[in-house]
C-alpha cells in the first residue's frame, strides 16, 4: 500500500512540477500541436493500439500508473477519440484481470496484493454489480485490485463487464478532456484540475491508510 501511496505522490509531483510553470506565467518547453499531429502520423494506426496496450497493461500490472496514459491519449487523439481508447484499453484490462483472478484462484491473487486482496464480494448479483459501478466512480480505490477481487466471487463476467464499462467512461472522459485541453492551450485549467485530482486522491489514500492502521479499541 505504501508503495502505491509513494508512486501516486510521485505523479502528482511530477504534474505539479509541470503545471507550476504555466500557472505562474513562466515558459515551458511543451510540445506542440503540429509536432504532436507529426507524431500521431508518424504512429499511424499502431498509435491507438500502443494507448489500447498499455491501458490494459496498467491495469493488470498493478505499478504501472494509468493517468498519464488516458493523458496522453486524450492530448494525441482529443477527448473523444481518446475517451473511447482509454474505456477500450482500461476494459479489456479489467477483464483480463478478473479472468486471470477466477481461472489462477486466490494464491495468484495474494502472490500480487498479499493476503489483503480489496473488498469482500458479498450478497446478489445486482449488490456484486453495483459494487463494482460504485467502485469504479471513486479514484481512491484500486482498479486493479477491485477486478481481481470481483473474479474471487461468483459475480458474472458479463454483469462485471457491464458494471465496469458504466463505471469507467466518466473518468475516462475527464482524463482524455484535460489532455485535449492541455494541447489546445488552456493549460492552466487542465494542469491545476489534474492536481487538484491528484490531490484528493493522495489524500484519500492517507485517510485509508491512517484508518488502516488505527489501532481498534477493545470493548470492554
Amino acid at each position: 500500500m505504501m508503495s502505491r501511496l509513494a508512486l501516486l505522490l510521485l505523479l502528482v509531483l511530477a504534474i505539479s512540477v509541470q503545471a507550476l510553470p504555466d500557472v505562474l506565467g513562466f515558459d515551458i518547453n511543451l510540445p506542440e500541436r503540429e509536432d504532436l499531429d507529426r507524431w500521431i502520423d508518424a504512429a499511424g494506426l499502431m498509435g491507438p493500439v500502443l494507448v489500447v496496450a498499455l491501458m490494459t497493461a496498467a491495469i493488470v500490472a498493478s505499478p504501472l500508473p494509468s493517468a498519464p496514459i488516458a493523458l496522453a491519449a486524450g492530448a494525441a487523439y482529443g477527448h473523444t477519440f481518446g475517451t473511447l481508447l482509454v474505456v477500450l484499453g482500461a476494459e479489456l484490462g479489467a477483464l483480463a484481470a478478473f479472468l486471470l483472478a477466477r481461472g489462477l484462484g486466490r494464491p495468484f491473487v495474494e502472490r500480487h496484493f498479499g493476503q489483503k486482496t480489496g473488498p469482500h464480494f458479498l450478497g446478489s448479483q445486482n449488490t456484486l454489480s453495483f459494487l463494482v459501478f460504485g467502485s469504479r466512480l471513486l479514484p481512491f480505490l484500486s482498479f486493479d485490485m477491485i477486478s481481481y477481487a470481483a473474479g474471487l466471487s461468483k459475480l458474472h463476467l458479463w454483469r462485471f463487464a457491464l458494471a465496469t464499462l458504466a463505471g469507467i467512461i466518466p473518468a475516462s472522459f475527464f482524463l482524455a478532456h484535460l489532455g485535449s485541453e492541455a494541447m489546445n492551450g488552456d493549460a492552466r485549467t487542465a494542469t491545476w484540475t489534474a492536481v487538484a485530482l491528484g490531490g484528493f486522491t493522495a489524500l484519500s489514500l492517507l485517510v485509508a491508510i491512517w484508518r488502516e492502521r488505527r489501532p481498534t479499541r477493545k470493548e470492554s
